[in-house]
Formats: C-alpha cells, structure tokens, sequence
C-alpha cells in the first residue's frame, strides 16, 4: 500500500480516535469535578456537608473540635452565604465539644425541613454523652451574614459504651436518626427515634456492626448521608466511598447489613470528613478539612 493511501486511511482514524478520547475525557468530568474551594480561612476542619430542603444550591457544612457551636451555608463553589450560631452547651467553653457531621431531613411539624448538627466526635471514647441539636431550616440562611437559630437538643448514650463516631445520617422513611462509629476494625449502626422532647436522653439502639477491608486508619468511617427520598445511602472513609441502593420498605441498617455495597468514585482529599447527596439524588458532593480545600461533585453512575 502506497504511502499516500495509508494517509488517507490513517488521518480519518486519527480524527476519530482523537474524537473519542475528547468525549471520554469530558465523560470522565463529568463524573469527577472541582466545583469551587472553601473560600474563607475559618473553614479548616470541615466535617460533614448536607444540601438543603427549602433554599437551591444550598449546602450546610461546620468545623468540628475547636470551633463555637456554629455552622456555614454555602453553594457549590464554596462561597459562604450565611454563618448561623445556635446557643449550645452553657457548661462548655465554645457550647459544644465536636460537632462531627451534620443532616438535613424532617421533623416534628409535617412539610417542614429541619437541619441536625451532630456533636458525636469522642476522640478518646470517653464521653459519657453525646448531643444532637435540631434547627427548623430558614429561608434566610441563604442570605449573607450572622444568623441566629434556635436549637433543640437531644442527648444520646450508647448501649456498649462511649465511642468516637463522625457520621449521623437522617432516615426520612422511618423518621430515624442514624450514628454509625469510627475507629473500631468494625463499626456500628446506631439509630434513635427522629422525634423527641427538648433535652431529651435516650439510649442508641445498635442493629449490628460493619466490617470494611483497608488499612487503619484509612479505612475509618468518617461520614455519611441518607438521600433525600430515603433510596440510596453512602458512607466515606478516608480513601473510599460506599453506596447502597434502598429497596422499599427495607430498613437502612438491614440494607447496610446484609447487602455488599459498591464502591463509587472518589478522589484522595487530604483528610476526607464530609459527603452528601444532591438534592435529586444523582450525584454527590465531598470535600476535606484545611484550608481552601476543593469540592468534588460526583455523579452517581447510571442516575
């Protein structure tokens, strides 16, 4: 074949394959993509992140250990919109100890969205109490500046002994609060009624324990998140996300228990605290403690 005709038959293969690359690199994009970075220095342990209910492209994202009891709506490109404080503990110097993850789902008064910030971090398992606080969630948390809330606590005890735990989810199916551990080679599921009197204590009822296979403490549960119409569930350690697909009328913690989840997309972060579904439930968003850290969008495969 003389070399002119190679050409003509080697430049429309070129042209195609170049084509293709292109599309599977904007495929891969789309699968994987820095929307924006925490702009704002105060952001530097950020541990947990929750779209809201009520306000479009809104998310809720706090500090954990070290910081007031406060927390930050931003968007996706990680510009702050409102800053909200809550009156915590008034026994503890900043009002609260370690707020670890925080969730968005429904409350006491039917059509209204209420946020839960979860004080559950216990580095050394020896709090002998934890404390959720819910907020009703306000349109003005989409507004910029100081806000002020009210928030109701409730206090929880395990029934095997203290423990550190960074993940609270909110069932909206079964009207349940989820706490699932961390640093143990195996962790728990724990849950408690969503409804419950102000300064409530009640004890955590535990369905079981997961075991996941890595290397501590990489493979440590550090957060989680329940979609908004209660079918899908994730849970993210350290270098992996976990995903469950929801049957009906399946509880959260049987579908945790008994079925072998996927492992969706994920980039290494610096130390990965945070995760939370869309508000449509296709996708999702991560991002880590220090400061300026990007955030990820994730698209959840075949939604």
């Amino acid at each position: 074949m003389s070399n002119p005709t190679k050409l003509k038959i080697l430049i429309p293969i070129l042209i195609v394959a170049f084509f293709c690359a292109h599309a599977w690199h904007k495929h891969e994009q789309r699968q994987n993509d820095i929307t924006g970075t925490l702009q704002g220095r105060e952001l530097d342990e950020i541990s947990g992140i929750a779209a809201s209910s009520i306000n479009d492209n809104l998310y809720y994202i706090e500090n954990d250990s070290g910081d007031t009891s406060r927390f930050f709506s931003i968007d996706p490109t990680g510009k702050v919109h409102a800053t909200i404080y809550f009156k915590g503990n008034l026994k503890l110097e900043f009002g609260v100890m370690d707020c670890e993850d925080i969730a968005v789902g429904p409350g006491p008064i039917q059509g209204k969205s209420y946020l839960y910030d979860g004080d559950i971090g216990d580095n050394y398992s020896d709090r002998q109490s934890l404390t959720i606080y819910r907020l009703e969630e306000q349109k003005a948390w989409a507004d910029t500046g100081i806000k002020h809330a009210i928030a109701i606590p409730l206090h929880l005890k395990y029934p095997d002994g203290p423990k550190d735990a960074e993940t609270l989810m909110i069932d909206p199916t079964e009207k349940l609060i989820y706490i699932v551990s961390k640093r143990r080679d195996s962790v728990g599921i724990y849950t408690t009624p969503l409804l419950y009197k102000p300064n409530d204590t009640v004890t955590l009822t535990l369905h079981g324990k997961l075991f996941f296979q890595g290397i501590k403490p990489f493979k440590w549960i550090t957060a989680g998140d329940i979609s908004k119409d209660g079918t899908q569930i994730l849970l993210r350690s350290y270098d992996k996300v976990y995903y469950w697909q929801r049957p009906l009328n399946e509880p959260v913690w049987k579908v945790m228990l008994t079925q072998k989840p996927q492992e969706l997309p994920y980039t290494m972060e610096k130390q990965g605290e945070a995760i939370g579904f869309t508000p449509d439930g296709k996708g999702y968003y991560t991002t880590s403690e220090g400061v300026y850290s990007p955030i990820y969008y994730y698209k959840i495969p075949g939604k």
